[in-house]
């Protein structure tokens, strides 16, 4: 939108108009003073003639017709396949028979939420949030991520040889796993994690209390905990490792998106540590984990 005081926009149109209409300057003159055309000048003296002061601000460019509008009964049909099958333009217009840019026309026309904000299996707009403060809501989750043989796994020895290397008939040649115990921070998404070797109650506990002396080293108090339903979580210890100043909250079962954001965090963390190149052990993928967190902490937008 353009500023309202700025040349040729109502106000400067106004004053061009009265300048020709009452002050009885030429076209020409007018136009070399607004530095403006001849017609501009004159279809806006004609405007302010007509309709007074009310006619300098813009109009739509909206046609009056558009015959060639897609019909309705079509536009019923893209709408239709939109809200039953959750499809995007191309697919939908190689359904129809119809161009992609007209289905994406229809579907804009109509403001049909975009693909990304639907939640696929209920079609239902997702409810985004975000509180105002840091340390007013933190996200607690565990991700249980599998070892890395020495030597490597399928990415580096291939599918054949990595199976057989991470499946070796020795206890101690059997990687297992890892838990890596995250705490994200709802408004700010400043991120505290470990890498551990369990998810009991007493690890859950313990983690959660040097999470928040690390939030606390930051600046942020934190006043609530959001968790799934798990057992470390549930357990007097969890519960104790909170005190009494902080308020414990519980997903909803089965809706890991009610946690979303550190189940993004987690997603983030495979996509750009875990899973980024391939690690010749699980030593060289551990020792390259602190440098991507201060990155993602320090350097991410």
């Amino acid at each position: 939108m353009s500023h309202p005081n700025a040349l040729l926009t109502p106000r400067g149109r106004l004053q061009l108009a009265q300048c020709v209409v009452d002050q009885c300057w030429s076209l020409r003159r007018a136009a070399e003073r607004f530095q403006v055309s001849v017609p501009t000048a004159a279809r806006w003296a004609k405007r302010y003639r007509d309709h007074g002061p009310a006619g300098m601000e813009d109009r739509s460019s909206r046609p009056h017709s558009s015959p060639r509008r897609t019909a309705t009964r079509t536009e019923r049909r893209i709408i239709a396949v939109r809200v039953n099958r959750r499809w995007g333009p191309a697919r939908i217009g190689y359904l129809l028979g119809i161009h992609p840019s007209t289905v994406h026309r229809v579907l804009s026309r109509y403001r049909l939420a975009k693909l990304a904000w639907l939640d696929r299996g209920t079609g239902r707009v997702i409810r985004r949030y975000e509180h105002d403060r840091p340390g007013e809501l933190v996200h607690v989750d565990i991700k249980k991520l599998g070892r890395i043989p020495d030597g490597g796994g399928h990415r580096v020895l291939g599918r054949v040889a990595g199976w057989k290397n991470k499946t070796g008939t020795t206890a101690n040649r059997r990687p297992g796993y890892h838990y890596l115990h995250n705490a994200v921070d709802d408004h700010s998404r400043l991120a505290y994690t470990e890498i551990l070797t369990d998810e009991t109650k007493e690890t859950a506990a313990a983690f959660w209390q040097r999470a928040n002396a690390w939030f606390q080293a930051q600046g942020i108090t934190v006043q609530r905990v959001l968790t799934d339903n798990g057992n470390c979580y549930r357990s007097r210890a969890f519960a104790q490792a909170l005190g009494p100043d902080i308020k414990h909250k519980r997903t909803r079962p089965y809706r890991p998106q009610t946690n979303g954001k550190v189940e993004r965090f987690n997603r983030t963390m495979l996509e750009e540590w875990a899973y980024i190149r391939p690690y010749r052990s699980e030593a060289e993928r551990v020792a390259a984990f602190p440098d991507w967190l201060h990155a993602y902490n320090h350097y991410e937008s």
